[in-house]
């Protein structure tokens, strides 16, 4: 009996063993699983930015004509630890509309372009602008532009819906525009205004979309300190473009975008 007894106790303190080994055990591999995990950015990443627009995606105006604000925006995304390579495809034309990019949004490139990206920058609005100031060169009156704006945020959103539907998760990025008379004529009140409310028609239409920022940068151009128009006193010169780019991505790095 004495012996039964003991091979009892002994068989209950080898269960009793194991089961602490288990423990042990687990706690060993939930420890280990946890430290394997790596943080988001321990393995930097490729990134696809397509650039879609005007002269500003196009470069027109920079020194170094290597495509306006893209090698400064890639040279600042490309020192961020998470980020391996940034690479753009340009497609930017000199003098593009809304409806004149809507239209070559709808070329087999650029549709291939943007189904593989991960952000869309575009450029538009500033010809739109312009247009509506040729045709009304002689009576500068502001319910002309006003008449103007909504025609421009139909096809705006037009734009955006066509990239949305070839790209449901690419981030998208609208830069605004700036007042390209600012130098030519400063005493021109109207056109600060028509900026600012073309600036919150574009604002406004963006914000309907999910992952998809407005860039102002009419106030960059503001400043009298510095010269930041090329020499035509149009477009940006290089380090205009400079600013846009560090504007872009602080704006996609605060609201955590990239």
């Amino acid at each position: 009996m004495k012996k039964i007894v003991f091979a009892l106790m002994c068989f209950v303190l080898l269960l009793a063993g194991c089961a602490n080994h288990t423990r042990e055990l687990g706690k060993k591999e939930t420890a280990l699983e946890h430290k394997q995990m790596p943080p988001e950015d321990f393995i930097p990443q490729d990134v696809k930015i397509v650039s879609v627009g005007d002269s500003l995606t196009q470069g027109v105006g920079s020194d170094d004509k290597h495509g306006g604000y893209i090698p400064f925006l890639k040279e600042n995304l490309e020192n961020l630890k998470g980020i391996n390579k940034a690479e753009f495809e340009n497609h930017g034309k000199k003098g593009n509309r809304t409806d004149q990019l809507l239209s070559r949004l709808q070329q087999p490139e650029v549709q291939s372009d943007i189904t593989d990206a991960d952000f869309v920058i575009i450029t538009i609005g500033g010809n739109d602008v312009m247009q509506v100031f040729r045709e009304n060169l002689l009576g500068l009156k502001l319910n002309k532009f006003i008449a103007a704006e909504d025609e421009y945020q139909d096809r705006l959103d037009d734009i955006l819906t066509l990239i949305r539907s070839y790209n449901s998760d690419a981030g998208i990025v609208l830069v605004g525009i700036y007042n390209p008379f600012i130098k030519w004529f400063s005493d021109i009140k109207e056109m600060d205004q028509i900026v600012d409310n073309w600036n919150n028609v574009s604002s406004e239409t963006i914000a309907k979309y999910d992952h998809a920022l407005f860039v102002p940068v009419a106030d960059i151009f503001e400043n009298n300190e510095e010269s930041l128009l090329y020499t035509d006193y149009f477009h940006p010169n290089t380090r205009g473009y400079e600013l846009i780019a560090e504007r872009i991505y602080d704006l996609l790095t605060a609201e955590k975008y990239i």
